[in-house]
């Protein structure tokens, strides 16, 4: 399992502490996409995350995540997010997935952790999406999460990594409002934060590259 893993802030509390413990933490239009320095290019990769939600598209950012956008960039032409679920939801805070099946056991096929790219100027605001990882900051594989509010602890510092950026979401936000709503609580192995309701991405496809 994947964990964000932030400085303490009262504001999280347990709930971070619990992002994860164990082997896996409305833009409508390009117009409204999320405020960073990458403004991003009609030439940047799109990809179309199709859950039972409704259909989330976020523009990837290989020019200031080269790494980590390859790395996810693979994982969807390799149809591995396909049948997996958004597993963890904070309101205010983050939605998290990429790595859990329907049944909570972790997806197959994982590829070898990635180099942290935190250090890339693009900060971890609403609608960017952003690598789970453990206290390791060269740990992260598949997961990722999608901020739902400014998160400026989870950004990197002098003194802290931090969750590298690599994407936006640029159509879509209002399906991530609604998955972030849904009640949770405990199941699999997780003690909470779980959708009540499933959120499964069905199909993850790049619909421009």
């Amino acid at each position: 399992m994947k964990r964000l893993s932030v400085p303490s802030l009262p504001v999280f509390g347990l709930l971070l502490a619990l992002l994860l413990a164990a082997p896996v933490v409305g833009y409508i239009g390009l117009a409204q996409a999320a405020d960073n320095p990458a403004d991003g290019s009609a030439s940047n990769p799109v990809v179309e995350l199709h859950t039972n939600y409704g259909d989330i598209i976020v523009e990837v950012l290989p020019d200031k995540a080269p790494k980590t956008a390859a790395n996810f960039l693979q994982y969807v032409k390799d149809d591995f997010y396909d049948g997996t679920i958004f597993h963890r939801v904070i309101p205010g805070f983050v939605i998290q997935g990429g790595g859990f099946t329907t049944a909570y056991q972790p997806a197959d096929d994982l590829r070898s952790p990635i180099p942290n790219e935190s250090d890339n100027d693009l900060k971890n605001k609403r609608g960017t999406l952003s690598m789970a990882r453990t206290p390791d900051p060269d740990s992260a594989t598949s997961q990722f999460f999608i901020n739902l509010s400014d998160n400026e602890a989870l950004n990197y510092s002098d003194d802290e990594p931090g969750y590298a950026v690599f994407a936006k979401v640029v159509e879509g936000m209002d399906v991530v409002d609604e998955i972030a709503a849904i009640p949770t609580g405990p199941a699999g192995p997780f003690p909470q934060d779980v959708p009540r309701q499933s959120v499964i991405i069905e199909k993850a496809e790049i619909i421009s590259d």
